[in-house]
């Protein structure tokens, strides 16, 4: 792809011209429909269960993020920065919730995947804001020493990021702990309906993102195909790799395979449609090759993940031959 194209593809200007804050409305109820499926007594897995839980979290917010950077520099000039920081954003998020039904379809751990989401989902109020400031801030220092691309001046807002992720999913999920716990009709009331939300939210944010840049984003389709199912393949191979290096069991290496490689690229998306977040005007106002790769890892590893799960059951291992 030359350097025009990848140009025009950060250029893609994405506006909600208010929208926003509406956005952000929905995915607090989207948050408070994923907690209600969170348990306290789901945390005790970590006591009962240590080593296949601290891999799986190891490989999600440490393994990833880290070796993200490392296929950035791989990448080197054939990639733009702001590409570049789309791939950190997507590797900073927590795991997705469709993780727990790939889980099962491809028989693996059910409890581990639900413990691992679980955490991750919780701890992601610290550890999104954390990784992409510290692995952002590793890769412009990168990149402004090695004059990778048009990196403009670019200051990682830790600050707005906490912020705003406390409110839209710390809040929501903390009340939806707390219902989930205390109140079950309402619980079994309201969790499918959520769920079906959470699904409606990421393709409206998908056809926001490609409305009126569709001819922008088919001319850079194969080059973002390739860099996202890269960076997928990448993701899959550390939670297998790492898990099979630690001689986990077979259902536990599947269960860590997909918790990595499916990542919740809605709430990248949430994030870069915030203007408080990325502002639309001054340095990130050029932000679309952050945003188009955080949409389509979205589609793919939906794809991937499915994928990866019909092969496993097509080889229906018996669980004693597989440990």
């Amino acid at each position: 792809m030359s350097p025009e194209a990848i140009r025009n593809l950060d250029a893609l200007n994405v506006t909600m011209n208010g929208g926003s804050t509406l956005l952000n409305i929905v995915l607090a109820f989207v948050m408070f429909g994923v907690a209600l499926g969170i348990k306290p007594a789901t945390f005790i897995d970590i006591i009962k269960n240590p080593k296949s839980i601290l891999t799986g979290i190891a490989c999600q917010l440490v393994l990833l993020p880290a070796l993200t950077l490392v296929l950035i520099m791989l990448f080197g000039d054939w990639i733009s920065p702001m590409i570049a920081l789309g791939m950190i954003l997507v590797a900073s998020c927590p795991g997705g919730n469709i993780s727990n039904f790939i889980t099962s379809l491809s028989r693996g751990n059910s409890e581990l995947s639900v413990s691992l989401t679980a955490f991750n989902t919780a701890a992601c109020i610290f550890t999104t804001p954390l990784n992409f400031a510290f692995w952002g801030k590793m890769y412009l220092n990168f990149a402004g020493n090695r004059s990778i691309g048009a990196l403009p001046e670019l200051e990682i807002p830790l600050g707005d990021i906490f912020q705003s992720i406390f409110i839209i999913m710390g809040i929501p999920l903390i009340l939806g702990i707390l219902c989930g716990q205390y109140l079950p009709k309402v619980t079994k009331f309201l969790k499918k309906p959520l769920q079906h939300l959470s699904i409606i939210v990421f393709v409206a944010m998908v056809i926001i993102i490609f409305k009126g840049n569709f001819d922008v984003f088919m001319k850079a389709i194969k080059y973002i195909f390739l860099i996202v199912f890269i960076h997928n393949l990448l993701a899959l191979g550390i939670g297998f790799t790492t898990s099979t290096v630690l001689k986990l069991p077979y259902k536990d290496r599947r269960t860590i395979t997909i918790e990595t490689g499916i990542q919740n690229s809605g709430l990248g998306l949430i994030l870069l449609l915030n203007p408080n977040i990325f502002p639309e005007v001054g340095a990130w106002a050029n932000n679309g090759g952050m945003l188009v790769i955080t949409a389509w890892w979205g589609v793919w590893h939906i794809i991937s993940g499915l994928t990866l799960a019909f092969v496993w059951r097509l080889r229906g291992r018996k669980e004693a031959g597989e440990e």
